[in-house]
């Protein structure tokens, strides 16, 4: 792959200008891709400012970066001016303790973190991981206390907590988030799945769509609808919603800890664990409509599609 003088010359000047370059897809409050935004959610991690190059706006910088380190796929990290790699070497040398080093910045405390496993919790998960041979379940927990599982092999570096018999495994910086939680299983009408609360948190409130219907009307509550773009194009949000995608979540995040919110999706699920990611960071009316827009257009809007 050939790279023309101009191209060089630009590229150089960024390296030259910014200690530390992330070329990637978005920009760090705005990652376009999966890989950009492992990318920066590790360096968030570590760095209190970096610079970011949007590829997707300057094909000449996206094609050209690759040539310039003979490295073929986005996000790229340079440091110094030096090539030091795309995201999957960005989290194996946070896992391992290289990048602190390389930035100045402490080592990671690599005290497993205690947690509790329900047995419901544990029972579930041995199910589910029956036939899962070679791999490992990691938890990643995020700075806005968002969580998933996963089950892939075990890293050399993971954290590693036991629990009522069981391993989960943890980078350093989710292994802190991690302290003192309580993973369980929940079972509702809607669906089963696992759940993480954190120590603090505030207990999740149940609100029928008649009781939200009740207190829309009374004007005492804000409702958030958590659905994601397709969800909403085939049933339009209540007239009263704030939608979550809109507004983001730090703008939502930022209201007084005393509001009464209420959080709707698809069917109850995902709007759960949105309302408990608000509970935990210290919202204390919090609730969750059960059935959300499907019983909603079941039992009190008719008009409302059902998808």
């Amino acid at each position: 792959m050939s790279l023309d003088n101009t191209t060089r010359e630009r590229i150089e000047t960024l390296l030259k200008d910014h200690r530390v370059v992330l070329f990637m897809k978005g920009d760090r409050q705005q990652p376009m891709c999966g890989f950009s935004s492992a990318a920066t959610n590790t360096l968030n991690e570590l760095l209190p400012d970096y610079y970011t190059v949007n590829v997707l706006e300057d094909p000449e910088i996206r094609e050209g970066i690759k040539a310039y380190g003979d490295w073929p796929t986005i996000p790229q990290l340079y440091v110094e001016g030096e090539l030091v790699g795309g995201a999957d070497i960005i989290r194996q040398m946070y896992g391992n303790g290289e990048l602190h080093a390389l930035f100045g910045v402490a080592a990671p405390d690599r005290t497993p973190p205690q947690i509790t496993i329900t047995d419901a919790a544990a029972e579930a998960i041995r199910q589910g991981t029956a036939n899962a041979h070679g791999v490992a379940l990691h938890l990643e927990i995020g700075p806005d206390h968002s969580a998933g599982f996963q089950l892939a092999p075990a890293g050399e570096h993971d954290i590693v907590a036991h629990a009522n018999g069981l391993e989960v495994h943890f980078d350093p910086a989710s292994a802190q988030r991690a302290k003192g939680i309580v993973i369980d299983w929940v079972s509702t009408v809607q669906g089963e799945g696992l759940s993480l609360k954190f120590p603090g948190a505030q207990e999740i409130g149940s609100l029928s769509v008649q009781q939200l219907k009740a207190r829309l009307a009374a004007n005492d509550i804000t409702l958030i609808d958590v659905r994601p773009a397709a969800g909403r194009a085939q049933a339009a949000p209540l007239a009263q919603a704030r939608v979550l995608e809109d507004e983001g979540y730090e703008s939502l995040a930022a209201l007084p800890k005393d509001t009464a919110l209420a959080f709707i999706c698809h069917h109850g699920i995902s709007s759960r664990g949105m309302a408990e990611r608000f509970a935990t960071h210290g919202f204390s009316n919090v609730h969750n409509v059960e059935g959300g827009m499907d019983a909603w257009a079941a039992e009190i809007d008719s008009s409302v599609p059902r998808y």
